[in-house]
């Protein structure tokens, strides 16, 4: 009495910026997020995500590849076709559907191109494969994209107005198509574009016919059916993965293992001190060595420390009190005499602050 399924189709994995997605650790794009971030772009999404469907193998999300798809394809091509099919129909025919005229055999070419565009479309839908299908919806933006392109109705415009009226005519037609095709996959922008080009109504069974458009039918005010994604918009987005993964990374954070033990004696012939920073500035030339000048309480000394990244303001540090090894033999680097060794803690996120007294000392304490 049961009904047995017939096909069971499965994906592999979609992973985010070559890692794997995870809600626990907030690796993820989240809806609500990515509608505050993009508002009104939500056919762009769901572009990207079947272009890039884990049909057959594992496939990764990244925000690189998002643009990309947004401004080469979605703006590029299937954008570019519309607009400048109704841009150029408001110019030259008030807006309105132009008359079908004679074809020509480039024109019965393109046509034949896609008269078999709801057979084949429906064969991978049916099929579940939708990047593919996907792809063959927007191949037919490719081919509108290309009749205007070589066909150049605002060059005949000065010598031949019935031939723009049939090249306009079968371009409007294209997209009518458009508006059809690309619903199973871009529903809010196929709504859009049948808004503009006046179609109150459409059937999918219509698609692939060329009398979508009734000559002398008025099309709205052009709009752009996508609009670019600019380079701060995704910087901002990976920059978002990137301060989570730091957070994640903050969260599981443990301290080392301690190292092995050291007898008390070796542990005695360091000698740490305390000293007051008199001077701190970068090393011309070493992009991570700050000099300082340490009040040890005796002559002075000249120690070097690789801590430049995380005090972009040396000079911050003078004044401070710190400790150092002051019997550390002298080492040379980049033509200074470094006369010991600053001591530093490494926090969990990889950067290091300086370790200072809790409270005023003399220079020159002893460390027991």
């Amino acid at each position: 009495s049961y009904i047995l399924p017939d096909n069971v189709p499965a994906n592999e994995f979609l992973n985010l910026e070559g890692d794997k997605i995870s809600t626990s650790r907030n690796w993820a794009v989240w809806l609500h997020e990515y509608l505050q971030a993009f508002p009104d772009k939500q056919d762009v999404l769901r572009y990207v995500l079947t272009a890039n469907a884990p049909e057959t193998k594992d496939n990764d999300f990244t925000w690189k590849d998002f643009q990309a798809r947004n401004n080469n394809e979605l703006v590029a091509i299937y954008g570019n076709f519309i607009n400048r099919a109704l841009v150029l129909t408001h110019k030259y025919f008030d807006g309105k559907v132009p008359a079908l005229g004679a074809l020509t055999d480039y024109d019965k070419q393109t046509l034949a191109e896609f008269k078999d565009v709801k057979t084949e479309v429906e064969n991978l839908l049916n099929h579940f494969k939708f990047r593919e299908a996907q792809k063959e919806a927007m191949n037919l933006a490719r081919i509108g994209n290309k009749y205007l392109a070589d066909t150049e109705p605002w060059k005949l415009a000065k010598t031949d107005m019935n031939r723009v009226e049939t090249i306009l005519n079968l371009s409007l037609q294209i997209a009518a198509n458009l508006a059809i095709a690309f619903e199973p996959f871009l529903p809010f922008s196929s709504k859009k574009l049948r808004n503009l080009l006046n179609l109150q109504s459409f059937d999918w069974n219509e698609l692939g016919r060329i009398d979508l458009l009734k000559a002398g039918s008025q099309l709205k005010t052009p709009e752009l059916l996508f609009e670019k994604v600019e380079d701060d918009v995704i910087e901002a987005q990976i920059q978002k993965l990137l301060d989570t993964k730091k957070s994640n990374e903050l969260t599981a954070w443990k301290p080392e293992a301690i190292k092995e033990n050291v007898s008390f004696d070796e542990f005695m012939k360091m000698d740490i001190r305390v000293g007051t920073v008199l001077d701190c500035q970068k090393v011309p030339k070493a992009d991570k060595l700050l000099q300082f000048r340490i009040d040890d309480g005796l002559e002075g000394r000249t120690i070097l420390s690789g801590i430049a990244e995380y005090y972009h303001d040396p000079a911050a540090l003078i004044g401070k009190q710190v400790l150092f090894i002051a019997n550390f033999p002298p080492r040379k680097l980049r033509g200074i005499d470094s006369e010991g060794m600053i001591l530093s803690t490494e926090n969990p996120d990889g950067s290091l602050t300086v370790v200072q007294p809790a409270v005023p000392l003399s220079n020159g304490s002893k460390v027991v």
